[in-house]
Formats: structure tokens, sequence, C-alpha cells
């Protein structure tokens, strides 16, 4: 039987790890101090719950039943300023319900910790390479927004890491995760039951102009790279207006400006472009309109522009049979106050769809805050979030 206790003392655990000291923020990035050292509490955990622990090349931890199993998880990694639930809820709630099982004899259960959900080096990096959207030797040249590249930070889990897991092994995948979003906590609904996870695309542009005095460049001389990237930005939002749906989001999210001195005229500046949405046609056709308007700015303003790798996973729909065990354990635990909703977070069932059925489950992100230090969700819907998932485990696997 589970025991939401251990369940919530075992989260507050996790969150003491790189605990950021505002709230119940953390600062857990891929491959940090913080998260190797979680990545080995959460070890000793699967052990002790009689789980076989593996971790792959990449760092991502495995606790594996015996034989065919169902896999619970997601990540335990969290942004640069990250919440205390952002993956270590499905983590945790995947670790207890498989401690349940192993007290009751059954049935099969498996959890997994996957590396680099919150994409330091690119777009849920270690599931991504598990599922073989990408090569580990392509991946190792990936690099930080420091430099530090994919390979030298893996290595510091080198004497942790073994071979890759068989996804053979497992029946299906279920994610618990916290919404990230507002609907659930405005309707006063427990849960969601997640029909679909949108497509995402990412990639670095770099505009080059000419870095020169702050004071005695005219104006119409002058070869701004910030400029540039601010003009790009509002022609994007207006050419975007005859595509996008009111689902469609796109992101300028991180900006490194050269010399970023207030006294120069910008030479050069990188800044990441990412977009999402469930339609892969519409993926697309912003990616050409991205192109087309930021060459035209270019262009007219006599910079130079080049692009980094595109980044990105298509859009996956969530399986019937999962996605029907939800539903059925959401309303015996919580009738009438749950929901069916898209997903407008990446996750790591995306990539796992590649080799099996997935499925996704819902809490209420309070004030529906996520990715900062303020992301929370009250402990009786956390627990509520369990009881629907170990009863969907239930009906899968009796």
């Amino acid at each position: 039987m589970i025991n939401p206790d251990r369940f919530l003392a075992d989260l507050h655990k996790l969150r003491s790890f790189g605990a950021s000291g505002v709230g119940k923020g953390v600062v857990r990035p891929a491959y940090s101090e913080a998260d190797i050292a979680a990545r080995e509490w959460l070890m000793a955990q699967m052990a002790d719950a009689g789980l076989k622990v593996h971790v792959d090349p990449v760092g991502s931890v495995w606790g594996l039943a015996e034989g065919p199993s169902l896999l619970l998880g997601s990540h335990s990694d969290s942004q640069p300023e990250g919440g205390w639930l952002d993956g270590a809820l499905g983590v945790i709630a995947a670790l207890e319900i498989a401690r349940a099982a192993q007290e009751a004899g059954g049935p099969a259960v498996s959890v997994v910790s996957f590396q680099d959900e919150e994409g330091r080096f690119g777009v849920t990096t270690g599931s991504t390479v598990w599922s073989g959207a990408v090569s580990l030797e392509v991946a190792e040249g990936f690099t930080d927004r420091d430099g530090v590249t994919f390979a030298e930070a893996r290595a510091k889990m080198a004497h942790l890491a073994g071979t890759w897991v068989d996804p053979a092994q497992f029946t299906g995948f279920i994610e618990m995760h916290i919404e990230q979003g507002p609907w659930l906590d405005q309707a006063g609904e427990s849960v969601g039951v997640v029909t679909d996870i949108v497509g995402i695309r990412d990639m670095r542009i770099t505009l080059t102009g000419e870095q020169n005095h702050a004071g005695t460049t005219p104006m119409h001389l002058r070869k701004d790279a910030f400029q540039a990237l601010s003009e790009f930005n509002t022609r994007l939002n207006a050419a975007f207006e005859e595509v996008v749906t009111p689902s469609t989001v796109w992101t300028i999210g991180h900006v490194n400006l050269h010399p970023n001195a207030s006294s120069i005229v910008p030479g050069q500046v990188t800044f990441s472009m990412q977009w999402r949405d469930s339609s892969t046609t519409r993926l697309a056709e912003m990616e050409a309109i991205i192109r087309e308007t930021v060459a035209t700015v270019a262009d007219t303003r006599g910079l130079e522009l080049a692009y980094g790798d595109l980044l990105g996973l298509e859009p996956v729909r969530m399986d019937a049979r999962l996605r029907g065990a939800l539903a059925e354990s959401a309303e015996a635990q919580a009738p009438g106050a749950w929901r069916e909703m898209p997903s407008g977070a990446l996750h790591d069932a995306t990539n796992v769809s590649k080799y099996m059925p997935v499925a996704m489950l819902f809490v209420p992100s309070i004030g529906g805050i996520s990715h900062a230090f303020d992301e929370d969700t009250n402990e009786a819907d956390l627990v509520k979030g369990l009881d629907v998932l170990a009863g969907a485990v239930a009906r899968l696997t009796n």
C-alpha cells in the first residue's frame, strides 16, 4: 500500500539537494554537484526498495524491477532557478509506487530519473540520446551557454555509468508532473489527464555587426546587433499573426550580447529562438518565417547571420489504453474534479514514445507558476495525484 507521508518526506528530502534558500526553490542543473548528489541519494532509495539500480551512459538513473514491468518516472535536474516539483514529483511518485509494489510482492514497476530534461545541453538530452533521436557521438559536442561540452559534463558521472537500458523490458511509461500552467488551479480541479504533448523547435541565432564607440558613432552608420534583434522580434510577432493559433507559443529566452558594455555599440548578439505547437506543419511554417525575417533584418542592416543546430521533438499523442486507465482512476479518486488536457510543456515522455506506449498525469501548479523558486502545489493535490497514478497502475497490471 502506498504511504503518502513517506512520499511527501522523500519529496522534501530531494528538495534539500540544491535548495536555493528562497522559498522551496532549487538550483540543481544537470551534472552539478547538487544534481549528482541527488541522483546518488535516489540510487540508495531504489536499492532499499528492492530495485536493481543502474546508471546509463548519460547519467539517467534507473531502478529496475525483475522481468517485464511498467515504467514510471520523470527527471530530477532543475532549471538554473527551478522549482522543487518540476520533474522531482514524477520521480518520487514512481519511487513510492514501485516501493509499495515491492513490499506487496507485485506488480512489477520500474523507475527512471532521466538526465538533463531541462535542456542545459539541448532538449531533454538524456532521454533524447537514449531514444536514439540523437547519437551520443553527436551529443558529445553539444555545449551549454557557458561553453561547457556535454562530454565534459557527463564525465563527472563516468564512475557511476554503465550500459544502455533495454526498453523492450517495459510495457509502457507513465509520467506524473505538475501542470506548469494555470488551468487546473483556476478551475479548482485536482488532476489533469494529458491527451497529447506539443512539438518544439529550438535553435540559436547569431547576428554580427560592428562594435564601435557609443558616443561618436552616428546612428545611421551603426551596425548595432541589439537593434537588429529588437527589430527582428517586432517583425516576427507581426509575421506570425496569420499563422499561429491561441495555443501557439514562441520565446526568445536567452540573449548573449557582446561586448555587453554601456559605452559600446554591440557588435554581436547570440540568442535562443524557441517555438511550440501541436502541428508539425505549423512548426515548419514558423521556422520558415523565422529564417526569412531574420535574414531580411540582417540584410537591411548589413549584418552577418549564422544559425546553430535546429533541435526539436515532434508532437506526441498519448496512448489510449494508458490514458483510459488514468481517466478511470481520476474519476474514482476525484469525481468531477479532473479534466483531459494537452501539455504545452515538453517532457521526457515524448522521447520514450519512440519505444513504448506513454501517458501523462498532471496536478495543479499554484498560480500557474513553474520554472521559478515560487513553484508549488498543495500537498493534498500531490497526494491525490499519487492516488490516481497508483489506481491507474493497479488497473493496468491486474
